[in-house]
This record gives structure tokens, C-alpha cells and sequence, in this order.
């Protein structure tokens, strides 16, 4: 990622010189970072609060309600793998907090639902469940965009949750898509191994 931000941004000032409009790309520097800026205080405040209620949530034991009204469904998606019950909590709060679609306020439980997979499987590479939880924290199924909102409120949006059908259709297809594709290389996978070990 770090590479194709830095091509990108080699690629502005080359544009910018050979059109000799490089006093509007110093412009737009200056101008864009302070944006940034805002932007992220904007996004940090409602981090913040809901970061907070997650942690209300886990201390209150209603993650442990939402962990057992998941279980059916989080036994489903990563059949196979063996899950502690620490692993199948965090990954509980991972999918929650995606659900909600609350961005980087999934991220401290699912680096800790990772190192407990690896922990648990194979700490050297990645393992089946390792993976299914990657792909499953990219697509992130929301019900709820609440980061998406905030930053379409922010730029003058008057309903900012009427993109939620469109989020729903398309959160759900990505996660069954990734899912099925997971669960088939895992099937190629497997066969080229036993292929292989019978070679041997």
C-alpha cells in the first residue's frame, strides 16, 4: 500500500510539472492537509464513542449474549477451524463492531482474534481461519454504516443512511462471494497436498 501511495503521489507532481500547473498541486497540498486534519478529529470523536460502548458492552456481558446469539452463525463460517472460547469472543466483538459499521473500532479485536488463531493453529503462516476472518473484516457486512454516515453528514448529505439498501446488497454479496472462494481454494489446496503426498 505504502508503494502505490507513493506512485500515486510521483505521479501528481510529474503530471503537475510536464503541464506546468505546479503551483495548483502546492495549492491542493497545502489546502487537502488541513482537511485531513478535520477530517480525522471528525471521525476520531465518534471512534471514541463507540470504541467506549464496545468496551460497556464487553464489561457489561452483553458481548457474551451477542457471542452466543452468534454462535450458530460464526460455527457455520469457520467450520473446521478450532475455536477457543477467547478466539470465538473477540471475533464476536470483530464482527459486531463491522456489523455497525464502525471501521477501525474493529480493529484491536480482530488483531487479537488473529494472534489468538495463530496462537491456536499455525503460527508460522497463516491458517484457514486466519484467512476467513481477513477476507470476512474486508468485505465487513454492515448494517449499519455509521463511518460512511458520518463522513456523507459531514459533506452536506441530507439522509445519510439512504445508501443503507445499497450497503446491505453489497456487504452481504461480498462476505458470501469471499467466503465461497476461501472455502474452495481451501478445497484445491487440499487436494494438490494429498496429490502430492500419494506422488511421494
Amino acid at each position: 500500500m505504502k508503494w502505490i501511495l507513493v506512485i500515486l503521489a510521483a505521479a501528481g507532481l510529474l503530471f503537475g510539472a510536464v503541464n506546468g500547473t505546479m503551483d495548483a498541486v502546492a495549492q491542493s497540498v497545502l489546502s487537502e492537509s488541513s482537511k485531513t486534519i478535520s477530517l480525522v478529529l471528525t471521525l476520531a470523536g465518534g471512534m471514541c464513542l463507540w470504541s467506549g460502548l464496545l468496551q460497556i458492552a464487553k464489561d457489561s456481558g452483553l458481548t457474551d449474549l451477542i457471542a452466543r446469539l452468534l454462535h450458530p452463525m460464526i460455527s457455520l463460517v469457520f467450520r473446521g477451524v478450532a475455536l477457543t472460547a477467547r478466539a470465538r469472543e473477540l471475533i464476536c466483538i470483530n464482527m459486531t463492531a463491522n456489523l455497525l459499521g464502525l471501521g477501525n473500532a474493529a480493529t484491536p479485536a480482530g488483531v487479537a482474534a488473529m494472534k489468538e488463531l495463530a496462537d491456536r493453529n499455525h503460527p508460522e503462516c497463516a491458517s484457514d481461519g486466519m484467512i476467513l476472518l481477513t477476507v470476512l473484516n474486508t468485505a465487513s457486512i454492515q448494517l449499519i454504516p455509521t463511518t460512511v454516515a458520518m463522513l456523507r453528514l459531514r459533506h452536506g448529505a441530507q439522509n445519510p443512511f439512504d445508501i443503507l439498501p445499497a450497503v446491505l446488497i453489497v456487504s452481504f454479496s461480498s462476505a458470501a462471494i469471499v467466503v465461497c472462494l476461501v472455502r474452495l481454494c481451501n478445497r484445491i489446496r487440499t487436494k494438490i497436498r494429498e496429490r502430492k503426498e500419494r506422488a511421494a
